[in-house]
């Protein structure tokens, strides 16, 4: 599983890290956890607010630091929703009636 956390460097940046960082330990998951601060590589996931966590190409996460259940979520392989203020990502939620109506995630 790769996991990339997006963000410039703040403390909820670093604290995001370090939870999933540990967590995945405590799991006994194998990830390979990426710290990405560049602004224009934030930029390309649609990130507008950070951290942000992408798994395996997915943004999964922006804005905030993530609950530990969401993250254990993630680490045990549970397909989720974004989570975060939905329009953190500059996009839709993911859900079935924004991409029906032809929104960005369409």
């Amino acid at each position: 599983m790769n996991i990339k956390v997006l963000g410039t460097g703040c403390a909820n940046c670093k604290s995001t890290m370090n939870l999933i960082e540990q967590i995945a330990k405590d799991l006994g998951t194998d990830v390979t956890l990426e710290k990405v601060e560049d602004l224009a590589q934030i930029m390309q996931y649609g990130v507008m607010t950070t951290p942000g966590v992408v798994i395996d190409e997915q943004v999964v996460h922006a804005g905030g630091i993530p609950d530990k259940a969401v993250i254990e979520g993630w680490l045990q392989g549970a397909t989720g929703e974004v989570s975060g203020d939905s329009n953190a990502s500059g996009c839709c939620d993911g859900s079935s009636e924004e991409k029906s109506s032809g929104g960005c995630c369409s």
